[in-house]
């Protein structure tokens, strides 16, 4: 006689006994659905959406255009002759290889590029204009500069709005002076003993800002200091700047934009000018 097995209605069993483990666990996913945390950047900042990110920097471009056009009233022609004469000669390579609607979107496309980039120097050259002469015009062009520059505005300075700024970088430390020649050298000299004590054998740069002989425009400033050979690594900045910090930041009040509204004249310069 066969036994029967005792039933436990008690005992889980059964999809009836894994009911309430998937349903502990639905709850806990839920939980940490709602409580997800947002993803950080490498700046520990929160991640922004690729379609933001982009209608911001479209707002950027807009903003800039808008303020180079009220300096440069020609901006909209010169931009529509570049576009019209690039996409023209692409499109005539078109007709004479007998494939004029194949190369339409090309001559778009192309035209389109060679207008933004113009747009680009006429931003920037009109930037430049603006704030040439200004308190503070050097500092605004290193700060806008693209890289790992560490840039200390107003390390050392006069009451005239003389300006030495030290910028730290993959070719050093480099000493950029604005003001008065003959005033700015000797704050130059006396800042280049204070970074020595400190960097070493590490190569030091001076570099006045103007238009006399041996000095460097204005314009020219971003070019000529990016343009310095690499004689550190990452890790040796790295270090060099952990050193530097002793030494603090700006000592003396330095304009936060040469003209009224820098900050929007940093959009022409910085954004515009990755484009062009």
């Amino acid at each position: 006689m066969a036994r029967s097995k005792p039933t436990d209605p008690t005992a889980p069993g059964g999809k009836a006994g894994r009911g309430p483990k998937d349903a502990g666990r639905g709850r806990s996913s839920g939980a940490t659905a709602s409580g997800k945390a947002p993803k950080l950047d490498k700046k520990g900042q929160p991640k922004v959406g690729r379609l933001k990110k982009f209608a911001n920097q479209v707002g950027m471009v807009k903003q800039a255009y808008t303020l180079t056009r009220k300096n440069d009233p020609k901006l909209p022609w010169i931009m529509l002759i570049a576009f019209v004469v690039v996409a023209g000669l692409v499109e005539l390579v078109g007709i004479l290889l007998s494939s004029p609607f194949v190369f339409l979107p090309l001559a778009v496309v192309t035209g389109g590029l060679a207008a933004l980039i113009l747009f680009g120097r006429r931003a920037q050259g009109s930037a430049y204009r603006q704030v040439e002469g200004q308190p503070g015009a050097a500092a605004w062009v290193l700060e806008g500069m693209r890289g790992d520059w560490r840039v200390s505005s107003g390390v050392a300075g006069t009451a005239q709005m003389d300006a030495v700024h030290r910028v730290l970088g993959r070719p050093g430390v480099i000493l950029v002076a604005e003001g008065v020649p003959g005033r700015v050298r000797n704050l130059l000299a006396q800042e280049k003993k204070k970074v020595a004590r400190i960097v070493g054998d590490t190569p030091i740069y001076d570099i006045i800002v103007g238009d006399g002989e041996g000095q460097i425009p204005l314009r020219k400033l971003s070019a000529h200091v990016m343009k310095l050979p690499r004689n550190l690594s990452a890790a040796e900045v790295n270090a060099l700047g952990r050193r530097m910090s002793a030494m603090g930041g700006g000592r003396m009040p330095v304009p936060g934009g040469p003209l009224p509204g820098g900050k929007q004249m940093s959009v022409s310069q910085r954004q515009v000018r990755r484009r062009g």
